[in-house]
């Protein structure tokens, strides 16, 4: 029986299978190749012994990558067949998506469906680019399990390091630190900022950007003297929205033809939620995150309100205002019992889950 120091890399006849040598208490980087059947039998039955089903992972990848080539091709499917890397992004965005919702609902038989359409993404890109000769899905999964080493000394023992960091905040310093490298390798920009790509949501890209300039030193102090400040910072935004507000006669401030005035709300309200997002970093929350949340519970709470007034035969246009909060406020009632029931210890894992 082969054992797990035997795991080298595995590289069947069309697609490779990236295993990590191993030697008790050392993961180095290296990917050395398996040549002659007896190895590949042995890193099988290592793998196997692992519990991982090595031959028949790899069956089922190539299986899969080979239904996309025969989409493809000539006496393919038409549909498939023009799509291009452009014509692909929506769908990419939206199987992302919908594995995020899939997540939020706590489905996971669902989310093994979604995740599948993601990949089935990755897989159709990396046809595209085989077809055009820039790189197949071999490439793909070389360059990920390579970056993953690369990014991980800590973990794989690259430079005699294995164990020596001992929270998330170093390793995140470090794959920053090694990131910055591989940009200057490359011959590209040094700036902190790099990388945060300019088509992530709004809120997102905020994130990451503040995140990004306080991993150099750029940020408020983390004690409760720059959590006052960062209040401080939301009140004094605020404050510009109000006085910009203030500036042009309330006549006009629906006016399409004022476009210095709207420009400078939409900058002034722009701060206050780059502000914000501040303060959801400060405070560990995603505010991505907390925004869907709070997206999906209005919305919850405004199909409950519909069902109570279906219930009471009077549409919601017939209804007053007073009326309309009473049955929200019955609706917020009614969706927060199941929470304030749930176990404090349940409450705080939740908690936890969301920080990044």
């Amino acid at each position: 029986m082969a054992r797990p120091h035997q795991l080298q890399r595995l590289r069947s006849r069309r697609h490779p299978l990236r295993l990590v040598n191993h030697r008790p208490g050392l993961l180095p980087c290296r990917f050395n190749g398996v040549h002659g059947r007896g190895q590949i039998d042995a890193a099988i039955e290592a793998g196997q012994a692992l519990g991982i089903q090595l031959r028949t992972m790899s069956e089922r990848f190539t299986k899969l990558v080979g239904l996309m080539a025969t989409l493809r091709a000539v006496n393919g499917c038409p549909w498939d067949r023009k799509q291009t890397h452009d014509s692909l992004k929506p769908y990419l965005l939206e199987e992302t998506y919908e594995v995020l919702e899939t997540i939020d609902q706590h489905d996971t038989s669902k989310l093994r469906e979604e995740l599948g359409d993601v990949l089935l993404q990755v897989i159709f890109h990396s046809q595209i680019a085989a077809e055009a000769g820039t790189f197949t899905v071999d490439d793909v999964l070389d360059t990920l399990a390579e970056k993953l080493v690369r990014r991980h000394p800590h973990v794989f023992d690259t430079n005699g390091q294995t164990g020596a960091l001992t929270n998330g905040e170093q390793v995140l310093s470090q794959w920053e630190q090694i990131k910055r490298a591989e940009r200057e390798a490359a011959g590209g920009t040094q700036s902190a900022l790099d990388g945060v790509p300019k088509t992530l949501p709004a809120l997102l890209r905020a994130y990451q950007t503040q995140a990004r300039a306080a991993r150099v030193g750029f940020d408020w102090p983390h004690n409760a003297a720059g959590l006052e400040q960062i209040f401080g910072k939301v009140a004094e935004e605020v404050g510009e929205l109000q006085k910009a507000l203030a500036e042009t006669p309330a006549e006009a401030e629906s006016s399409p033809n004022q476009p210095d005035r709207n420009a400078a709300i939409e900058s002034e309200l722009g701060d206050i939620l780059f502000s914000l997002v501040n303060l959801a970093r400060f405070v560990k929350v995603n505010p991505e995150e907390a925004l869907r949340g709070s997206t999906n519970r209005f919305i919850d709470r405004f199909h409950l309100v519909e069902t109570h007034a279906t219930e009471k035969g009077t549409p919601l246009t017939d209804m007053t205002l007073a009326e309309m909060d009473l049955l929200w406020e019955e609706a917020k009632q009614r969706l927060a019992r199941p929470v304030e029931t749930e176990p404090e210890q349940a409450r705080t894992t939740s908690q936890k889950e969301i920080q990044p």
